[in-house]
């Protein structure tokens, strides 16, 4: 086996044990690689930001830089061709911006965008560019279905508070999430960034995990003007039609 395949096989084993983590034990036991190549790998892995060390739990799991090129790769693969002819359509039916994000171990990424060019209001969602997922909309999409282990690790923080508006009480972001699972839509009310306020839902797969979420971001004069029930029925539409594309 060469190195490059040795590195290929220990990436895939942290990767397939990312939510509870791999210890050096359990890599070099399920890759059935020699100790001494799989601490290497790992060591070299670590250090250019692959994957990341947990010393208190001992534990590898995959890190964001190669989460960064997993959703470059999901930028352009089968996900975004279905979906962003339909953001189009929910970005000229709204006029509102267009997101879409998907779960990268902690964290978010967005992985297409269609703009609104009526506010005057540059946002952040740049395709790439990483979110949190307690205070989004679409992170907390892409949360409320995720494995009970995964989210008790996250709301147990810590939480960034980006605004005065951001939640970062684990009680309440438990009680949003349940209620996100029975309407079907989250909503973010100036949370990541004053002024702003997002309607967002989850988009679901073959096997009916949550593959993506997509949202519609505005200022919050829209709801004090006349409330969103616009933007909820849009956004609840558009991720049906774009989880039955995918099927």
């Amino acid at each position: 086996m060469s190195s490059l395949e040795k590195v290929l096989v220990v990436i895939e084993t942290v990767v397939a044990n990312q939510v509870a983590g791999a210890t050096f034990s359990e890599i070099s036991r399920q890759s059935g690689l020699p100790k001494a190549s799989v601490h290497r790998t790992l060591k070299g892995l670590v250090d250019l930001g692959y994957l990341t060390y947990d010393p208190d739990s001992k534990r590898y799991r995959g890190g964001l830089k190669l989460g960064s090129l997993g959703s470059e790769v999901m930028a352009n693969f089968r996900l975004r061709d279905h979906a962003h002819p339909h953001l189009l359509k929910m970005q000229q039916e709204t006029g509102h911006t267009c997101n879409m994000g998907i779960k990268e171990g902690n964290t978010g990424v967005y992985v297409d965008k269609v703009e609104s060019q009526d506010y005057g209001i540059k946002l952040l969602s740049e395709v790439g560019r990483s979110f949190p997922l307690h205070c989004t909309g679409l992170g907390k999409c892409l949360l409320a279905w995720a494995p009970a282990p995964e989210v008790e690790s996250i709301l147990r923080g810590p939480l960034r508070k980006y605004t005065e508006s951001t939640i970062v009480d684990p009680d309440r972001i438990r009680a949003q999430l349940h209620e996100l699972r029975e309407t079907g839509y989250a909503m973010d009310q100036e949370e990541i960034t004053r002024g702003i306020m997002c309607v967002a839902a989850p988009v679901f797969g073959v096997d009916n995990g949550v593959i993506a979420a997509i949202s519609l971001t505005f200022p919050t004069y829209v709801f004090s003007d006349r409330g969103v029930d616009r933007e909820i029925k849009a956004i609840l539409h558009y991720a049906r039609n774009i989880g039955g594309a995918l099927r």
